[in-house]
């Protein structure tokens, strides 16, 4: 199997463009740092043309859903975003991000999300376990769908894997079947990442996940190489 290194110098000659989606909250150069480390081109943006020109978009996020809501539909990129999907651009959407994907959440009262994927964002109940949960904690492939997981952005990453999670809520889809991995917290399982169509989102940080989170980095550029029709 090729490096990590060899398979970020060739990434680097091909250069593409990433919209990093700038609502004015989450983890911008962090993710941006990412990329760049992996070869692509990023640039951290809440413009129309630019986000649409892009090769993929990333939808970051750290904070309350209601506010990153309000703040995506004052900058219309409710609007960029859907149309994004509509064109087949890859998306990758990390944390708050995954959530805001979603038809819904319940944090501070019930807020409508994107409704791009089906289901509910809720909160950890806190009786006995500590909420956020915040640290590593390992994701697995939900029951008989490893062969999924293997042809994902999760590629080359062993089961029980751990991963960096900073989070109160989590997800839930209306259907299974888009679940990328699952992870349990302190008894409770939950989503905690998903593949739907040209849409990834992950519960947990790959930026801040080390060499096991660029691997995902990587895993996603090689796709955007394959949408655009490269071999």
């Amino acid at each position: 199997m090729p490096s990590i290194k060899s398979n970020v110098i060739r990434m680097k000659k091909e250069r593409y463009r990433i919209a990093i989606i700038d609502y004015q909250m989450g983890n911008l150069f962090s993710v941006a740092h990412a990329c760049s480390y992996v070869g692509l081109d990023p640039i951290i943006t809440h413009d129309k043309n630019i986000i649409l020109k892009s090769d993929a978009i990333i939808l970051p996020g750290v904070g309350a859903f209601s506010k990153a809501m309000e703040n995506i539909k004052k900058f219309k990129l409710n609007q960029i975003i859907k149309l994004c999907i509509e064109e087949n651009k890859p998306l990758l959407a990390i944390c708050l991000g995954m959530q805001l994907l979603f038809t819904e959440s319940y944090e501070f009262g019930k807020c409508r999300g994107l409704n791009i994927i089906k289901g509910k964002v809720i909160q950890f109940n806190n009786d006995n376990r500590k909420v956020p949960q915040i640290g590593w904690n390992t994701i697995y492939p939900p029951s008989n769908l490893l062969n999924k997981w293997n042809n994902s952005i999760l590629n080359n990453i062993k089961k029980n894997e751990f991963m960096y999670f900073v989070h109160s809520f989590y997800v839930i889809p209306n259907f299974n079947e888009i679940i990328l991995s699952s992870t349990n917290y302190e008894g409770i399982e939950y989503c905690s990442s998903i593949q739907y169509n040209n849409i990834y989102a992950t519960q947990f940080h790959p930026e801040k996940s080390g060499p096991q989170g660029i691997k995902i980095y990587l895993n996603w550029a090689n796709e955007i190489k394959q949408n655009r029709g490269i071999s």
